[in-house]
């Protein structure tokens, strides 16, 4: 069963989200990383970019596919994990920790976005 942290917003497309003073970290759920299996590459938006709340903006390639990642919110991307270039496993590993994407300077509030609890109900998980 996957972990589902309370202290996260999810969309459907099994991104997370963090909040901490207009800043928004992002992953992919633990839900996602299991889908996928083994990521050996991932692919960060540029520094910088504006990303619309639901646009394609990163990719995560597994051993068997590769998958779009969605900007849960809108915003400017401010940082990236540059540790994910050299060991894209941390995906994987640490989905919730190490394992995040990127950061946005959030542009507005989120919105459409899952609480824990309805995201395991997504997944269905109970």
């Amino acid at each position: 069963m996957s972990q589902i942290p309370d202290n996260l917003q999810y969309a459907k497309s099994h991104e997370w989200l963090r909040v901490d003073d207009g800043i928004g970290t992002i992953g992919i759920t633990d839900h996602a990383q299991h889908e996928l299996t083994d990521i050996v590459f991932v692919e960060l938006p540029d520094v910088g970019k504006q990303l619309d709340a639901g646009a394609a903006c990163s990719v995560a390639e597994s051993v068997k596919s590769a998958s779009d990642i969605y900007a849960p919110a809108s915003g400017e991307v401010i940082e990236v994990n540059l540790l994910l270039i050299d060991k894209p496993e941390m995906v994987n590993e640490e989905p919730f920790g190490e394992g995040w994407f990127f950061k946005i300077q959030l542009s507005g509030e989120p919105s459409g976005l899952l609480n824990a609890a309805s995201y395991a109900s997504e997944i269905g998980q109970s």
